[in-house]
């Protein structure tokens, strides 16, 4: 897994202390969360290296946009981070559990962003920080869920990406808490592969679900143009 710095067209990640490197998923959701209401608000939940805060200081005009990070040395990897960037003056990260955060903070958001941990089997690795970033423990769905739900306005939305396997779960949970579907996307790697994450939308206002499909891959390194046209503004080489 690289240590090295992830440089992205407008920013660099650097990612030496975070258990979690700079991944697909992150870039998808970053790309894919939509500011077409144009949020003044944006709150990451478990920010990690700060990338999808990054992305949302780049595509939007967002005044505010706060993370939250439990692990030390994430969190001084995600400050560090966004000093470092253009939008250093729009960007913080606390360092907090979210339900500290929750309790705490009386801000609404217009937007919440979430890449959670969710590798929920039983396997752990021997290194406690990466299994805290990847694993479901850390931070479990219902949490996320009730967790967004007080700090959400009432016209705003969550976006979240999550294993295709745990799709119904996560949006039998939400539904609990009165958020509901909005959008979906399937992504999979290649056309015959199966899905393999879904990130959706939700808000507390009912609508019929748009569902669509991304591939990502035609073959190893050839990207599909739906692909290409959703991460342009952020990979050098696309």
């Amino acid at each position: 897994m690289s240590q090295k710095p992830f440089k992205f067209k407008e920013f660099t990640i650097h990612q030496d202390q975070c258990a979690m490197k700079i991944g697909t998923d992150g870039v998808l959701l970053g790309a894919w969360a939509s500011i077409k209401n144009h949020p003044f608000a944006i709150l990451d939940i478990g920010a990690g290296t700060g990338i999808i805060a990054l992305m949302m200081a780049q595509r939007s005009t967002a005044e505010v946009i706060d993370a939250i990070e439990i692990d030390d040395d994430a969190y001084e990897q995600c400050v560090d981070n966004f000093e470092q960037s253009p939008w250093g003056d729009r960007l913080f990260c606390y360092h907090a559990s979210l339900e500290e955060f929750a309790e705490e903070i009386d801000d609404e958001y217009d937007l919440i962003i979430s890449n959670p941990p969710f590798y929920s089997e039983d396997y752990k690795t021997e290194n406690a920080s990466r299994d805290k970033a990847r694993f479901q423990d850390a931070l479990p769905f219902h949490h996320l869920i009730e967790g967004v739900s007080k700090l959400l306005s009432k016209t705003g939305s969550f976006c979240v990406i999550v294993p295709f396997k745990e799709e119904a779960n996560f949006i039998e949970l939400a539904l609990e808490h009165g958020l509901y579907p909005n959008d979906i996307l399937h992504v999979k790697g290649h056309s015959t592969s199966e899905i393999k994450r879904s990130l959706m939308a939700f808000s507390f206002s009912q609508s019929d679900v748009s569902s669509k499909e991304l591939i990502i891959e035609t073959a190893r390194h050839e990207y599909t143009p739906e692909y290409i046209a959703l991460t342009k503004d952020f990979y050098l080489k696309m």
